[in-house]
């Protein structure tokens, strides 16, 4: 760890710790890098701490220093030598503290409210004018999590009724069913493209003109908010059903320009929020649909067709976002209208990635096209497709969704929590190789030293992969980073002690004699030429380098030593390319 038994010169001694204490905060430092793969944190170690000795609790702020400076030891020592070091060096110490399990943290979702076995019926409806994203994974995941526990059906709807401000795009269609199928593991229940199914929609306008709970409207957008705001009826509202239903057939027929009518729900002019008076159900919209064409000249807002549409497939509980609150209110009084029962609805607040915060699907759709990304799959964005290609496990981020919960509170989390329940999915059927970045050779000089001529390395540290990689010796010319040139004296990971003199790498032993810099490397006889592609923010980083030649199987992630995870996107006969994974 840096600091043994005999070494004083820690923030232990400058506070006066006793050595019981120092120990004690090691222990838990140890194990924690264990849990969490040499990402330990202190907070986490000093509750653990506190918990064991409650006594120190009024010391806690002196106690957090040293937690820091041990948490910080155990975690570099993971990341230099590698968590089968720290774990022997945990055995040595404690070995009951090795064995223990990870605090189980209840997880799951929330019962729904009303929900009968069988019965349940949900919905996930996203605008096809791109892929999924990060933040679509919430909802396929809720939604299809809580279908599962209740043995009933998700319906995929493609809320597509908008060809104007977000246009569908006709592949997307296909992409969403397939991210759909790659997060949950199965086909949706049932799939609804709504620009299907225009002539359902146009049945129940009609019916609302006839009976009276619906008018068309020809008053300008500005007057009628004028009129709305101040709780007044515009002048449309009285006509009768006929004078509607004329209107409506002018409407439907093109006779009537975009903007010059609409079909309103006819509510209560003195309800509190202005948003419900009247609001608009459809309106005239002549640009063409991709799907369908110019068939028809009138289309559904989403909060009517989006009505209708749980209507008909009777959906009984409809989870959404809190800023659509509105929408169930707005819902809910055409269902009176109807006299319809509305579905049980649950709302979730905001969750903002910190690394996507500024990224939509309308943006990114439009960056793709000005060829600033290289499409929907680009590393850098937060599409699904760009996350599998990366070599992200679905089962991984269903987890972080459903340990997130159903929540209403605005919630802002880095991508790094992401990655960490992706690491505890892929770590265990990840193999470890080498990657060199900016290589340089060296020459290793026996120096008298007796050598083994293979050199054995397990695929996996933990053995939890079974089987070895072996290493040929014969030739003694090796490739490290040219940053690990500036020590004079390294260890080569599992292998040797050596002093570096121009170029040449002198073995002074095989066993490890002293608290040298861990260095990996590579024998030029089993490298191969290899390009890693980071995405970073906006930025492609490219890192060229050796990588070790040994079984490289394109599509399998594997873990680069004091790197990271890749997935291997293509291997030829001049180069592997990689693509990160995360750290």
């Amino acid at each position: 760890m840096g600091k043994s038994s005999g070494e004083d010169d820690n923030m232990a001694d400058a506070v006066d710790w006793d050595s019981e204490i120092i120990n004690i905060v090691r222990k838990y430092a140890l194990q924690n890098a264990v849990e969490y793969d040499g990402a330990g944190q202190s907070g986490s170690v000093l509750g653990r701490i506190l918990g064991e000795r409650p006594d120190l609790r009024s010391k806690a702020r002196e106690l957090k220093q040293l937690v820091e400076i041990e948490v910080n030891d155990a975690n570099e020592m993971a990341q230099n030598k590698g968590i089968t070091e720290v774990r022997e060096l945990l055995e040595s110490i404690s070995p009951e503290a090795l064995n223990r399990q990870k605090q189980v943290k209840k997880t799951g979702l929330k019962d729904l409210p009303n929900a009968v076995n069988g019965n349940v019926v949900l919905r996930f409806a996203p605008n096809p004018n791109g892929p999924l994203t990060l933040g679509h994974a919430r909802g396929v995941t809720i939604n299809s999590e809580y279908a599962k526990n209740y043995d009933g059906k998700v319906v995929l709807r493609f809320d597509d009724t908008d060809s104007k401000v977000k246009p569908p795009l006709r592949d997307a269609y296909t992409w969403i069913e397939e991210d759909y199928k790659w997060l949950t593991g199965k086909e949706p229940d049932i799939i609804v493209r709504a620009s299907e199914r225009m002539e359902i929609y146009m049945k129940y306008a009609k019916k609302m003109l006839n009976e009276g709970f619906g008018y068309v409207c020809k008053c300008s957008a500005e007057n009628f908010k004028k009129l709305r705001d101040n709780s007044k009826e515009c002048p449309c509202r009285m006509k009768d059903p006929k004078e509607n239903l004329s209107d409506w057939n002018e409407m439907i027929s093109g006779l009537l320009s975009e903007g010059m009518a609409v079909v309103r729900v006819k509510t209560d002019m003195n309800l509190p929020n202005p948003a419900l008076r009247d609001w608009p159900a459809l309106r005239i919209q002549h640009t063409p649909h991709p799907m369908v064409g110019d068939k028809y000249k009138v289309w559904p807002l989403l909060d009517f067709q989006s009505a209708i549409e749980d209507y008909e497939q009777g959906v009984t509980h409809i989870i959404r976002g809190k800023d659509l609150m509105d929408s169930t209110r707005k819902q809910t009084l055409l269902y009176n209208h109807f006299g319809w029962e509305y579905p049980e609805t649950l709302y979730w607040g905001r969750v903002k990635i910190h690394e996507f915060g500024s990224f939509s699907t309308s943006g990114m759709r439009g960056e793709i096209e000005n060829k600033n990304y290289s499409g929907w799959d680009d590393p850098r964005l937060p599409t699904l497709r760009a996350l599998r290609r990366r070599g992200f496990d679905s089962d991984a981020m269903r987890d972080f969704w459903i340990d997130l919960g159903l929540t209403q509170k605005d919630i802002s989390v880095s991508l790094q929590t992401i990655e960490s329940f992706n690491s505890s999915k892929i770590d265990s059927k990840c193999e470890r190789r080498v990657f060199v970045r900016n290589p340089q050779i060296i020459r290793l000089d026996e120096n008298n030293v007796e050598i083994e001529r293979k050199l054995v390395l397990n695929k996996h540290p933990l053995n939890e992969i079974k089987g070895h990689r072996e290493w040929d010796l014969e030739d003694l010319d090796i490739y490290i980073e040219s940053t690990d040139l500036g020590a004079n004296e390294i260890r080569l990971k599992d292998f040797a002690d050596v002093e570096i003199q121009d170029s040449v790498g002198i073995i002074q032993s095989i066993d490890r004699t002293d608290k040298r810099k861990i260095i990996h490397w590579l024998p030029k006889t089993i490298a191969k030429k290899a390009i890693l592609t980071i995405p970073k923010g906006n930025e492609i980083i490219i890192q060229e380098g050796m990588m070790e030649d040994i079984e490289i199987m394109k599509n399998s992630i594997v873990q680069l030593e004091r790197v990271g995870y890749a997935k291997i996107e293509s291997n030829n006969d001049d180069v592997v390319k990689l693509l990160w994974l995360h750290g």
